[in-house]
């Protein structure tokens, strides 16, 4: 699936949160110990399989704190049981799992992470604002955009989280996405700004037009 795991770590206190744990996590615990950080956060971006099918993993060696926007955690269970993946852990473990909304800050260690919440892709699907650091999970990829096509997905949600929400950035904030789906793994906003085409809309009509044409 060409997935990214992001590592966040405090360099004062070896805190650290992983976004979207996925597919290998021998590998990022690996990764955390070989860098002297202790994982005691997890921030999800949205509730794909494709980009928590390590949750359950992650947690039985960590115990951490799951930070999800509100309106995920019920959606993540439905479209669990729609595609058939066992999400019974969440339900167990629901004392590990805060809903957040947006705007919210959660301090890994002293480095603090603003969840901007990013409709469109999914219903409670977020990015990650860490200082000039955008982590955009399935929301905003380099010179494209998430799918509206799946179920939860809005056209409509997804014109206003590019072009109002994410496109008033700063132009020299670094751009990490959810997939490798480029030639290069970062950006920043202002390469997107000028060159992506989601983020040339002004009208949502338009938008809307030309997604369907």
């Amino acid at each position: 699936m060409m997935n990214f795991i992001y590592l966040i770590g405090c360099a004062e206190t070896r805190e650290a949160a992983v976004i979207d744990p996925a597919w290998d996590v021998p590998a990022i615990l690996r990764l955390a110990e070989e860098s002297d950080l202790r994982i005691n956060r997890i921030l999800i971006t949205h509730g794909h399989p494709d980009h928590i099918n390590g949750l359950e993993e992650l947690l039985e060696a960590t115990d951490a704190r799951v930070y999800m926007h509100a309106d995920e955690i019920n959606y993540t269970k439905e479209i669990a049981a729609r595609f058939r993946v066992p999400v019974d852990f969440m339900n167990r473990r629901s004392s590990n799992f805060q809903p957040i909304s947006d705007g919210e800050e959660v301090m890994v260690g002293r480095l603090p992470v603003q969840f901007l919440h990013t409709p469109g892709h999914t219903p409670g699907s977020q990015c990650f604002l860490v200082e000039k650091n955008l982590v955009s999970g399935d929301t905003l990829f380099i010179n494209a955009c998430g799918r509206v096509d799946l179920p939860g997905g809005d056209p409509e949600k997804m014109w206003w989280s590019l072009n109002r929400r994410l496109a008033v950035l700063d132009d020299d904030t670094i751009l990490y996405p959810g997939h490798n789906y480029a030639e290069r793994r970062t950006s920043t906003l202002g390469d997107e700004k000028r060159n992506n085409p989601y983020l040339q809309y002004t009208s949502v009509s338009q938008f809307l037009r030309d997604l369907r044409s």
